[in-house]
């Protein structure tokens, strides 16, 4: 399980963004979250996987606080770009996560034929699949989806949601950031709301 525990945040001395919250995340979950911008959801995001440290609280993964390196939880976003190292050939952009099989690659969409590419030689759809392709390897337990898909086409929208609701029910947990209400309502099992640094559930 995935447990945030009173968590804190903010920016110098204005008010927290973040204050006091809570939520836990279990395998096999989609957890729905969302907010008017500005609320500190991305920022939620970047805590729960370990690229923002809390001011207060704490995240837990099986009761303990996740190991430096690979983590269980990986982090993927609409600004894909910047989730890249310019410089890195495609293939070894996955390989530095993990080696996916060829039934991986063509249930998410990605062509081998990428592989010697750099990342600004294909779309920015193809190279969120790319980035999705990294993010899932055999040792992800948890994924933040934080805005994944809002920047794609309707139908590649759909495609990669189709695989992750696939992962989910093979055990993948996925806390699923989206100003895209219906969207969340279609995949997630139980959403919250971020506002004024606090959550809130959303009912059906």
């Amino acid at each position: 399980m995935l447990e945030v525990r009173g968590v804190e945040f903010g920016f110098g001395k204005a008010e927290p963004i973040l204050d006091g919250v809570s939520l836990t995340l279990k395998q096999g979950e989609i957890l729905g979250l969302s907010g008017p911008s500005g609320t500190g959801k991305s920022t939620l995001g970047r805590i729960v996987a370990g690229y923002l440290k809390p001011q207060q609280g704490e995240v837990l993964l099986d009761g303990t606080t996740p190991a430096p390196g690979y983590r269980g939880v990986q982090h993927i976003h609409q600004s894909s770009i910047f989730a890249v190292n310019p410089r890195w050939r495609l293939g070894r952009i996955i390989a530095e996560a993990w080696q996916p099989d060829d039934q991986t690659l063509d249930a998410i969409g990605v062509s081998r034929i990428w592989f010697d590419r750099y990342p600004h030689e294909i779309s920015g759809g193809e190279l969120q699949r790319v980035v999705l392709a990294r993010a899932i390897g055999p040792k992800t337990r948890f994924l933040v989806a934080d805005e994944a898909s809002a920047m794609l086409d309707p139908i590649t929208q759909v495609e990669i949601w189709s695989f992750l609701m696939e992962r989910c029910r093979q055990g993948l947990g996925i806390l699923a950031i989206s100003h895209d209400a219906p969207l969340l309502k279609r995949v997630s099992s139980r959403q919250l709301k971020l506002g004024n640094g606090s959550l809130m559930p959303l009912v059906a």
